[in-house]
């Protein structure tokens, strides 16, 4: 049932965006891609982590698997960055408004999307290729899906090592972004108290959906590829992987349609184009 309602809410909110001529702006165009994002990353692993609770026998290919944990770092990587992206987009607006026409035009914006997923690819694939891990038995993943974590405590070698890098990883494609969202929102917050009391409530409920989309993954990632090592933490890092993967996909659409007041309305006439015929 989740995964079927995040189909339909993401879906929902391109389709919405697509046919709402007054939300082709750059903000709305990183909301869209955050959507496939989360359709993507929701994809990737709920569908058979669903078709294991109705099964005796959950069991994955090496291949299936190793996909898995490329499919969802890259993924991952891809919307640690757009969130960026999306932080930088509302910095321009707010803080640059004369810039922000040429500074974020469709062909940037378009090359800034298609970069993240070149690097997010290239950053994650390259030491997976250049490091691979052997597995030993018993080759059973205490976890619900084939996590990195969870497969490279697997590992026939010494982990130490691979830990490190994934440490490393996870700063680059995590923490790092984080800051500079930080960053961004403290040069908004400065520029929005020199307005006016009148338009700052708007200038602030432009930013309300992102931060919270930001905390939620955010929170998430760090807590599962920065934290304690896996050994002491496994059934903790099983449902903070249940949350970024299942439920912050799910949230996602309904954050940015309930706070938006055009997104409601284009929902509205959606539906009622559907009801009328009827």
């Amino acid at each position: 049932m989740i995964y079927v309602m995040t189909i339909i809410g993401n879906i929902l909110i391109m389709l919405i965006i697509i046919i709402n001529r007054q939300l082709h702006t750059p903000m709305y165009f990183f909301i869209s891609k955050l959507s496939f994002i989360d359709l993507c990353n929701s994809s990737s692993a709920v569908p058979k982590m669903l078709m294991d609770l109705l099964s005796t026998q959950r069991t994955i290919s090496l291949v299936a698997c190793l996909t898995q944990v490329n499919l969802l770092l890259v993924i991952g990587a891809t919307e640690c960055l757009l969130l960026v992206l999306m932080a930088y987009d509302r910095y321009l607006a707010i803080c640059l408004p004369l810039h922000y026409s040429v500074m974020m035009r469709w062909s940037i914006c378009h090359r800034l999307s298609a970069l993240i997923w070149v690097f997010s690819f290239i950053f994650i694939m390259l030491p997976l290729l250049l490091m691979p891990v052997a597995l030993c038995y018993p080759n059973q993943i205490n976890h619900f899906m084939c996590e990195s974590l969870a497969v490279l405590h697997l590992s026939c070698d010494k982990n130490y090592i691979k830990e490190l890098v994934i440490f490393s990883l996870s700063f680059i494609t995590i923490l790092l972004p984080f800051v500079l969202i930080i960053m961004s929102y403290v040069c908004i917050i400065i520029s929005v108290l020199k307005i006016r009391s009148a338009g700052r409530a708007k200038a602030f409920s432009t930013c309300i959906s992102h931060v919270t989309v930001v905390a939620m993954y955010f929170g998430t990632g760090m807590v599962a590829y920065m934290g304690p090592s896996p050994e002491n933490s496994s059934n903790k890092g099983k449902y903070v992987a249940i949350f970024y993967v299942a439920i912050a996909p799910l949230l996602n659409p309904l954050i940015y349609s309930l706070n938006n007041t055009e997104v409601k309305k284009t929902f509205t006439k959606l539906i009622l184009k559907c009801v009328m015929p009827l």
